[in-house]
């Protein structure tokens, strides 16, 4: 299902990965995205396997892990509305990360890697503000990372 309600694209705009577009570039991207569902429990993205797409969080909690090399599962954060996942199989083109897991019935909006390059042929500079919003965000995700690894308090809302 192809998302085009219209409240989608104020929810759009208040999210990291879209914050900063024109209104065609927003009409563009809205128009490639599709709605996808999924039951609490459900393993949205499984460490190790192939991804070709991102996604952005309309509704639901969801946790992101990592398996230990000695097998036990390490909880890295959650994930909520407006948060998005999966931009890093885009940008290195490698497996995913992590696995991200429905803790709720959740609602996601896909977007593919094919999806992405049709919006970079088609509006460049819309494409380079999505890349923008994506290296920020994973500045803030390396920077926190950094905290808690150096054993600092993080602030989640910074």
């Amino acid at each position: 299902m192809v998302a085009s309600a219209p409240d989608l694209k104020a929810f759009l705009l208040a999210t990291p990965f879209f914050g900063g577009l024109s209104d065609p570039g927003l009409d563009l991207l809205m128009s490639m995205l599709v709605e996808c569902r999924f039951d609490a429990g459900a393993t949205v993205v499984a460490e190790g396997d192939p991804g070709r797409s991102l996604f952005i969080v309309k509704s639901g909690r969801l946790a992101v892990s990592k398996r230990a090399a000695a097998g036990s599962v390490i909880p890295i954060s959650v994930l909520e509305r407006g948060d998005f996942f999966g931009e890093m199989t885009l940008i290195e083109m490698q497996n995913r990360s992590a696995t991200v897991v429905a803790e709720s019935p959740t609602v996601l909006y896909e977007l593919t890697a094919q999806k992405l390059y049709a919006c970079y042929k088609a509006d460049i500079h819309a494409y380079v503000i999505v890349l923008q919003n994506i290296n920020r965000e994973l500045c803030r995700r390396l920077r926190r990372s950094d905290d808690r690894f150096a054993g600092h308090q993080v602030d989640e809302d910074n």
